[in-house]
């Protein structure tokens, strides 16, 4: 299997944008009406349409995406085949709820689909035919949709006031994945287009010096890229190649022009093995970006959180813990989407609680200022994961990102480290109805742990997910009815353990 990312942009004015539905032919490319060129940016749509949107997702959690879309859209979603990615219609009267989604990571706007694309045999044909394809498609309502999207980000810039500029806080504070190795950033990870104005047309500001009356008569030039995304090992050309010719082809059609870092308009070509899908792009950095300024070494993705969180199902007035909390992503995401439970977040590193606090205090006052609200219900503590200061049978859910072995802790540490944290949080955690959801890619130690811990916890259900290019499990372990302190696991005096004696004695002074 091949897997690569691309991306490139061919210049190209919005001025030949409309094109009517054309036919597929056996080759699986588009044969139709060319467009019919118009002048300027004038909405020749319906006030509303409906339309395919394409999301990214956390990789493992397509169904609770798929979900959430049901329950706050009230939109069919369609999983796709390659994993990470998911369909649904809706109507633009919707689109900025769209926005609002918690489980995805990238918006796009499908300008067209093929379930069944036939490649040529030769690379030199099937550039050509990606090149054809180009000026064939039905780029109308895509690009309409686009110009909505502008407008929406325009409206909700103007809510939050003037932008601080990003790039500098990126590069202070990069996106890093848990599991000790960063994810991998495609090419087309570049400074978003939302920190600069955008006229009425969404054309950069700086891309044009033309006097009111020459800007009324001329059509805005706009800047754009394209990006492709290829999964498969029977294709005989690169992502490079599709990208360069298709984009080259949209240049040709449109007269726009090209610029790999302050586009206006991102097309994407997402091909895998014989699917094809061709869309717009309705976000410039992905959605998991919310809620964290202050990153670790480990930080998760809040789409990640939001897809443990709902895993657990919090049910209003639990109590839950996050025992290694990092940055506090995990206890943040949910008390700011299930707020009607309490949150504790906790660490034995002193630099990881400061940044928890400030990302804390970062949410807190962005709550503030938005809705006049009063603080989260969520709280930070220093603590010993093995030895936690809290009552047994008082917590109702563990929710952790436990150490891989890679950027924190070793491999060697968590087969004593994960039966040590198993046992506490079995401790802590209400008998019966307690419940603990895990992310970890050391799967061999944490599966023996587990099963040490027979007279505690029973697994449930795992998911698999793709955490920074790493395969790991998200484990949901059920808390048996078995007493603490009775059982075959805590019969015996372990390094950072505790005996059932020292457990009632200090259960009895924390009361």
């Amino acid at each position: 299997m091949v897997v690569s990312r691309t991306a490139t942009g061919e210049g190209l004015t919005l001025q030949n944008n409309m094109s009517s539905q054309g036919d597929v032919d056996a080759e699986g490319v588009t044969v139709g009406p060319s467009l019919t060129p118009f002048n300027g940016f004038e909405s020749t749509v319906g006030s509303t349409m409906i339309v395919t949107i394409g999301a990214t997702v956390p990789t493992g959690f397509e169904h609770t995406a798929a979900e959430e879309v049901k329950e706050k859209i009230g939109a069919e979603v369609r999983i796709g085949k390659d994993r990470g990615r998911i369909y649904f219609e809706v109507s633009t009267d919707k689109l900025s709820q769209v926005h609002l989604l918690r489980s995805v990571d990238n918006l796009f706007v499908i300008v067209e689909e093929y379930k069944h694309y036939h490649f040529k045999e030769s690379k030199e044909e099937t550039l050509a035919e990606l090149m054809q394809l180009a000026s064939n498609l039905p780029w109308a309502n895509g690009l309409e949709v686009w110009r909505l999207n502008n407008s929406l980000k325009k409206r909700r810039g103007r809510r939050r006031g003037p932008h601080v500029a990003k790039g500098k806080a990126k590069a202070a504070a990069p996106d890093a994945e848990d599991a000790g190795e960063k994810e991998p950033q495609p090419a087309e990870m570049q400074p978003s287009i939302e920190d600069r104005p955008l006229d009425e047309a969404g054309a950069d500001s700086e891309s044009s010096s033309l006097g009111p009356e020459e800007a009324a008569s001329e059509p805005k030039v706009l800047k754009f890229r394209v990006t492709c995304n290829r999964a498969g090992d029977k294709h005989s050309f690169s992502s490079n190649d599709a990208a360069r010719d298709f984009g080259g082809a949209i240049q040709d059609f449109f007269q726009w022009k090209a610029d790999m870092t302050r586009f206006d308009i991102e097309v994407l070509l997402n091909i895998s093995s014989e699917e094809v899908v061709i869309g717009i792009a309705l976000t410039e950095e992905s959605l998991h970006r919310r809620n964290i300024t202050h990153f670790g070494p480990t930080t998760l993705r809040s789409t990640l959180c939001y897809g443990m969180l709902r895993l657990c199902n919090p049910q209003p007035s639990d109590v839950i813990f996050d025992p290694m909390c990092g940055t506090g992503a995990l206890p943040l995401e949910g008390a700011i989407e299930f707020n009607s439970a309490f949150y504790v977040g906790g660490d034995n590193n002193d630099m990881a609680i400061n940044r928890t606090v400030n990302n804390i205090a970062h949410v807190q006052k962005r709550k503030e200022e938005g809705d006049g609200a009063p603080g989260l219900p969520i709280d930070a503590v220093q603590w010993d994961v093995c030895r936690l200061p809290v009552r047994s049978s008082s917590v109702d859910i563990i929710l952790s990102d436990m150490p891989f072995g890679k950027r924190m802790g070793s491999r060697k540490k968590n087969w004593d480290l994960y039966p040590a944290c198993l046992r506490e949080m079995a401790r802590v955690v209400r008998p019966g109805c307690g419940t603990a959801v895990l992310l970890t890619q050391d799967k061999k130690c944490f599966t023996k742990a587990v099963s040490r811990m027979g007279g505690l916890w029973k697994k449930s259900h795992t998911v698999w997910v793709n955490v920074g290019g790493l395969h790991a499990g998200v484990f949901l372990l059920k808390r048996t009815e078995g007493t603490f302190g009775e059982t075959p696991e805590d019969v015996y005096e372990a390094p950072g353990n505790r005996s059932a004696e020292s457990t009632a004695k200090e259960d009895k002074e924390l009361s």
